[in-house]
């Protein structure tokens, strides 16, 4: 019997801070996560390229590994390419990954809020109609950094971090103006919250970081819970989850770091 199966795509290894809450809300679930490692990093894409490679890439994705459900664990993946993915794969699921703007403008006091993004989701039209929705009675700075997104993968494959580097990424989200100050910055990149004790080690004061892993999770949940599936009915999921990396090769300590979140490799 074919298990029920998530797949989590990313650009990178990212999303591994939404399966890490998925496996938790989700234990019932096989888990595929999928690194398009050989088009990393997705932020400096042109929009159509972008959108034609993903599309093309899970027209075999989806027939391989049959999902349940998709959850696009990318913030740019999901600004840009996400409603030709559900045109292209109508039967097929997909949660999109967005910056969180409106619990952003719900939580701040002092009115000035940043959002930390990729130069992609920074750029898109998406992000700015978020603005215009949900916080325009706030005054929100688009941070777009160029080198976070790395710094993130290189630590969580080899355990380093320049917190230099870490500290000019994040310098312009702090912003003071007429007595008040930055209270809260939204990771709008998956990969930024493994660098969160650094970014707050490094902030020139405390601010609330906004990480949107776990709501990204609970709506996988809501969606399996509003199908035909019972859920909570299910026992848990005992088998293997993988990973697999479009490069089509893992090197020895992506190998460890995917082990640590119960995947085994897709050789």
């Amino acid at each position: 019997m074919t298990p029920l199966r998530i797949l989590i795509f990313d650009s990178g290894i990212g999303g591994l801070t939404v399966l890490r809450e998925a496996r938790v809300l989700l234990p019932q679930m096989q888990f595929v996560y999928v690194a398009d490692d050989a088009a990393f990093p997705y932020g400096a894409w042109d929009e159509n390229e972008l959108t034609a490679r993903m599309v093309a890439l899970f027209g075999d994705l989806i027939a391989k590994w049959e999902p349940e459900l998709v959850v696009i664990a990318c913030n740019t993946a999901s600004t840009i390419g996400i409603g030709a993915l559900r045109e292209a794969f109508p039967s097929t699921g997909f949660v999109g990954t967005v910056p969180a703007i409106k619990p952003a403008a719900e939580r701040t006091r002092s009115g000035l809020v940043s959002v930390l993004a990729t130069p992609g989701t920074v750029k898109r039209q998406y992000t700015r109609d978020l603005i215009t929705s949900y916080a325009s009675k706030c005054e929100v700075n688009l941070v777009g950094s160029t080198g976070l997104a790395a710094l993130a993968e290189r630590y969580m494959r080899g355990g380093f971090t320049d917190e230099a580097a870490v500290a000019a990424e994040i310098a312009p989200c702090f912003v003071e103006r007429e007595g008040k100050r930055t209270d809260i910055v939204v990771l709008a990149c998956t990969h930024y919250p493994f660098l969160a004790n650094r970014m707050r080690k490094m902030a020139p004061w405390p601010v609330d970081w906004i990480d949107t892993s776990e709501a990204i999770a609970r709506r996988a949940l809501n969606l399996l819970e509003q199908g035909d599936l019972d859920i909570a009915a299910m026992e848990p999921f005992t088998g293997r989850s993988y990973a697999q990396f479009t490069s089509g090769t893992i090197d020895p300590a992506s190998r460890q770091l995917i082990a640590g979140f119960g995947l085994r490799p897709v050789e």
